[in-house]
């Protein structure tokens, strides 16, 4: 039961970072939290190569640590699904995010409600998994129908609990999105 209730509170938290990646009309670094970018043959976080930061409400400045960096960066954040035109003056790169349009923040609000949704499936497969460890444990003589039964409602109540919160996030970033 500890176990399912851990795994729950990751898919939560899981949940709600994928939530931060969706755009809204401010700059966030966790926007470009997902690009890697090849480097010296590896792929890896633009976190670990530069420095990002939001100098105003909608642009985002990324300065990396070493500038022979700057072309590949430059790169992948044009081919990432940001829909953005980096600038580069050889320094940083500034990315300058456009006011969302109506339609864009319904698309937004859409992606948003199928993160949650899988979210959702997420909670109630961990749920089915618990439940039929439980029902194992309940044939191997090592728990009673009584306790069985209490534990099945107690593992519903949380992963409703959980389901809640993911519900939660998503009115919370639902909002921000619709919010001009």
């Amino acid at each position: 039961m500890l176990e399912t209730m851990e795994k729950m509170e990751k898919a939560v938290e899981h949940t709600r970072s994928q939530f931060s990646t969706v755009r809204t009309g401010r700059a966030t670094p966790s926007l470009v939290d997902r690009i890697t970018i090849e480097y010296y043959g590896a792929q890896v976080a633009l976190q670990q190569l530069a420095s990002i930061s939001v100098p105003e409400a909608r642009q985002l400045l990324i300065k990396p640590h070493d500038r022979s960096s700057l072309e590949s960066i430059e790169k992948a954040i044009r081919e990432s699904d940001l829909g953005v035109n980096p600038n580069n003056d050889g320094i940083s790169i500034r990315i300058s995010l456009p006011q969302l349009t109506e339609d864009r923040r319904k698309e937004y609000v859409k992606v948003a409600k199928s993160m949650a949704e899988d979210g959702r499936i997420t909670l109630r497969n961990l749920r089915r998994d618990a439940r039929k460890a439980m029902e194992a444990e309940q044939k191997d003589g090592e728990v009673s129908e009584d306790e069985l039964e209490r534990a099945e409602k107690e593992l519903d109540k949380v992963t409703s609990e959980h389901v809640d919160l993911v519900d939660e996030a998503l009115n919370r970033k639902e909002q921000e999105l619709l919010e001009v």
